[in-house]
């Protein structure tokens, strides 16, 4: 009978750490979250012009890249203001909730300059936002 106690134990605390794995991961305070999926060939193009550079920059520090795969991933762990329907769709996550959207990808100019008035909003609402 002395077995029963560890046993018992063992499996709650395996059932906890599973629990905590599978479930959705809470936002970072703010993050960029890129929906995309495979054969999308305008994540493809985002992910040659901007995914080399995009951790170097202000916004790259300000906003970490979490990327979400549309076919894998049931949910994104943030509240969402409307369904994702195309990809790229890039959200702009603010404690957990979503504050900006830029749906499609063109050019690297005008995601940087989209991109650049949601993070200025961002930073205006946070005087001590971590940039570099």
């Amino acid at each position: 009978m002395t077995w029963k106690l560890p046993l018992k134990t063992s499996l709650i605390a395996t059932l906890l750490v599973m629990t905590a794995a599978l479930s959705p991961r809470i936002a970072d305070a703010s993050e960029l979250l890129m929906f995309e999926r495979d054969g999308c060939v305008w994540c493809a193009r985002w992910n040659r012009e901007i995914a080399p550079v995009y951790d170097r920059t202000d916004e790259g520090k300000l906003l970490p890249l979490r990327r979400i795969d549309m076919d894998r991933d049931k949910s994104p762990g943030v509240a969402l203001a409307s369904p994702v329907r195309f990809t790229p769709t890039f959200l702009i996550v603010d404690n957990g909730r979503e504050i900006g959207r830029i749906t499609g990808y063109m050019n690297d100019e005008s995601f940087w300059s989209l991109l650049g008035k949601y993070a200025a909003r961002l930073t205006t609402s946070q005087p001590n936002a971590n940039r570099s």
